[in-house]
């Protein structure tokens, strides 16, 4: 039997200057329910391709490169923060006119959808929560020892040039996963492929020495999440070497209805649990509340 993946477009808008390059499906429905995909470190919105393959013909799944990531390009003088990343995720939703949308956070997606969703709280109409940290109970020691980095601290640049190697790219994959023979290597190639174009590593050590400003701001989002307390599903890799089990634990405290789903896999849980993720997203797409007209 003949079967049809669903549409996906690749398109570009100017955001300020940033040349954001994007994926979208096409679902079927015209008004099925808009799903914005916040991807990690080091990855980009590729990591989200078979995610498309399936869900896309159900709903729009909206995903796009931050600045140092992926297919977008910036500026040369372009000036890599979270606070900067996040105005370009801001500005490339109102670009798009995206009213209501559930939102996909995953490692850095944390840190900028949460920033986006302070500013704009009536634009999230869920969350979906996948090892994208907001508690200090979610850092793993290496974490702790990480994101303390100062520039200044002797060996610093140097330990975080060690994580945007091959050796390091493969690593955030691989650790944590029972059999790392069911990952496909292209995933971490298609990552350090992007890493090692010019300019990138001086990017990704910016953000680096910048991870402590969303520490900081743990508090802020939390009281967010009390105060809002938006449809909540979470779809976490226990085995995570970053951010543990704890980190999705903690979001009970100020979101006790949230739905928890731990998996015995690390960091990228797309890659081991395609199927029983995408299958928890669907359920809770079709639950959300239909955007006020």
């Amino acid at each position: 039997m003949a079967m049809s993946l669903p549409v996906v477009h690749h398109n570009r808008v100017d955001v300020a200057g940033v040349e954001v390059f994007y994926r979208e499906s096409v679902p079927a429905r015209p008004d099925a329910p808009t799903l914005l995909l916040l991807h990690g470190f080091p990855s980009g919105s590729h990591q989200f391709r078979r995610l498309m393959d399936v869900l896309g013909d159900r709903y729009r799944l909206i995903a796009p490169d931050y600045p140092g990531f992926g297919n977008t390009t910036a500026p040369a003088d372009f000036r890599y923060s979270f606070d900067r990343l996040a105005d370009i995720v801001e500005g490339f939703v109102e670009q798009l006119g995206l009213r209501s949308f559930a939102m996909y956070v995953f490692d850095f997606g944390a840190p900028i959808g949460f920033r986006v969703a302070e500013r704009h709280p009536e634009w999230i109409a869920g969350l979906v929560v996948q090892n994208g940290n907001a508690y200090a109970a979610g850092l793993s020691a290496g974490a702790r020892e990480f994101t303390a980095l100062r520039p200044q601290d002797s060996g610093a640049e140097e330990t975080i040039r060690g994580l945007l190697s091959l050796d390091g790219t493969r690593g955030q994959y691989e650790t944590g996963v029972a059999d790392p023979t069911v990952l496909a290597p292209e995933s971490w190639l298609l990552d350090q492929y992007f890493l090692e174009l010019p300019g990138r590593a001086d990017a990704q050590l910016a953000l680096a020495f910048d991870y402590k400003s969303n520490l900081l701001r743990y508090p802020a989002w939390q009281d967010w999440l009390r105060r809002y307390t938006p449809p909540t599903l979470i779809a976490w890799g226990a085995n995570d070497p970053f951010f543990p089990a704890p980190g999705a634990h903690a979001y009970l405290a100020d979101l006790p209805d949230a739905e928890l789903h731990l998996f015995d896999t690390g960091h990228f849980v797309l890659e081991t649990h395609l199927a029983e993720v995408a299958t928890l997203i669907a359920d809770f797409l079709d639950r959300l509340p239909s955007p006020a007209a």
